[in-house]
């Protein structure tokens, strides 16, 4: 097939995966149209199927993306030494790498019942494997003596709620900066552990 006149995959591709992203978060997977985002993006209907195989694999991997994204900035960032150094680092880690994220965010959370079974199980598993990272922590501090927490588990999945909701609130320019948010929620979540 052949491409249009001044059309380059390396820039409609990831026009195609930014235009599913954004419409995707403001109307909805089941919303969206292959004809609507082939509007958005500016190409014809059928231009899209050289990009993704359909609307399925496009939504999965726009959630695995941001997934494997998370998990491979979490493993390149500094954590310190000790259980309250390393729960303080991916406290102010999710809040900062969310932020920037807050449409990826939104689908990866409000999308999951979308996805196809096979995609379900390869998403939760990449989940899973985050939550682990935060729960290994709280499970030091608790066996150091350091965090009072009954249930590392129901804390782990407390707190990643309670730290990726700044995404639905938190507007540049407003009354908080990110560093003053961020300092905020280490606080709640240092209380919350009981350290």
């Amino acid at each position: 097939m052949a491409r249009k006149t001044g059309s380059h995959s390396d820039i409609t591709g990831p026009r195609v995966r930014e235009a599913a992203l954004r419409l995707f978060a403001r109307q909805g997977y089941a919303a969206v149209s292959m004809r609507g985002l082939a509007a958005e993006v500016g190409v014809q209907a059928g231009a899209l199927y050289l990009y993704t195989r359909d609307k399925q694999s496009l939504l999965f991997d726009l959630m695995k993306g941001h997934m494997d994204d998370l998990l491979s900035a979490w493993a390149e960032e500094p954590k310190g030494d000790g259980p309250m150094a390393r729960l303080e680092a991916f406290c102010r880690f999710h809040i900062g790498f969310n932020l920037e994220r807050p449409d990826a965010v939104f689908v990866s959370y409000m999308e999951l019942r979308n996805l196809e079974p096979a995609n379900f199980d390869v998403i939760e598993a990449l989940r899973k494997a985050y939550e682990t990272e935060l729960e290994t922590i709280l499970k030091e501090g608790v066996d150091e003596g350091i965090f009072a927490v009954p249930d590392t588990k129901l804390a782990t999945l407390a707190l990643i709620a309670m730290l990726t909701g700044v995404t639905t609130w938190y507007r540049e320019g407003g009354r908080l900066s990110r560093a003053r948010v961020g300092q905020i929620y280490w606080d709640m979540v240092r209380k919350s552990v009981g350290a």
